[in-house]
């Protein structure tokens, strides 16, 4: 077989164990915190859970920076919890829902909020506001097992070191295994998907320059610099 050019080297992820994690897709729950629902104008409600996706080479690794991206003045970070699935299924029972993790890694998902508002606005999809270039920075993965629990702990963000976002996981309106039951009942979820599953309170916009540390009780933290706008 002649390929008519090379494809895109597969993106990894680090776990803390020296291994990569071959990123596969990314699904991204909205409003799965009250308190964040209610800043976004949203009915905190128990409603089923949804979902928007993103490809795989928005994830950026570790501690790094990342553009600020091109057609928006109003750049928004959501510090989130991230599960890396290890193995495949489909409509998977609640019980069984956490043995399918791989998994567990600090997250932002990075948005253009002013795109995202005027897709909402007009029933759109929301891909421009969040399927964003280096939009989805990645902290070291921890392999699940004993010492992290997904249920319970802060889960913090600063921007130049003033706190910005400050909740606990406690706070999931839909908690992990729930995610996991729900999305498999959509889709075929396989190893490699990474679920990042939603933003407490307290997103703001960044500009270049502004630092931002992410952290979640038990799990490697984050530190994301915005970098100037690519010019190519």
């Amino acid at each position: 077989m002649t390929l008519a050019f090379e494809p895109q080297p597969p993106v990894l992820a680090p776990v803390d164990d020296g291994k990569q994690f071959p990123v596969r897709r990314l699904f991204c729950v909205g409003r799965n915190y009250a308190a964040h629902a209610r800043e976004m104008g949203r009915d905190p409600d128990r409603e089923p859970p949804f979902f928007f996706s993103a490809w795989a080479e928005t994830v950026v690794t570790g501690n790094s920076t990342i553009a600020y991206p091109q057609k928006t003045s109003n750049y928004h970070y959501e510090v989130e919890l991230v599960v890396a699935i290890g193995k495949g299924g489909r409509n998977i029972p609640v019980e069984t829902a956490m043995d399918h993790v791989y998994g567990y890694a600090v997250g932002l998902d990075m948005t253009r909020r002013d795109l995202q508002l005027e897709a909402r606005e007009q029933g759109r999809p929301w891909d421009t506001g969040k399927n964003v270039e280096q939009s989805k920075p990645l902290g070291l993965i921890r392999k699940a097992g004993a010492g992290f629990d997904p249920t319970r702990g802060s889960i913090k963000l600063t921007v130049n070191d003033a706190v910005r976002q400050d909740a606990d996981l406690a706070d999931l309106i839909w908690p992990v295994a729930d995610v996991i039951a729900y999305l498999s009942g959509l889709y075929r979820i396989e190893p490699g998907d990474l679920i990042y599953t939603g933003t407490p309170a307290g997103v703001g916009a960044v500009v270049p320059g502004d630092v931002m540390n992410a952290s979640i009780d038990g799990l490697e933290p984050l530190a994301v610099t915005v970098g100037e706008t690519l010019k190519d």
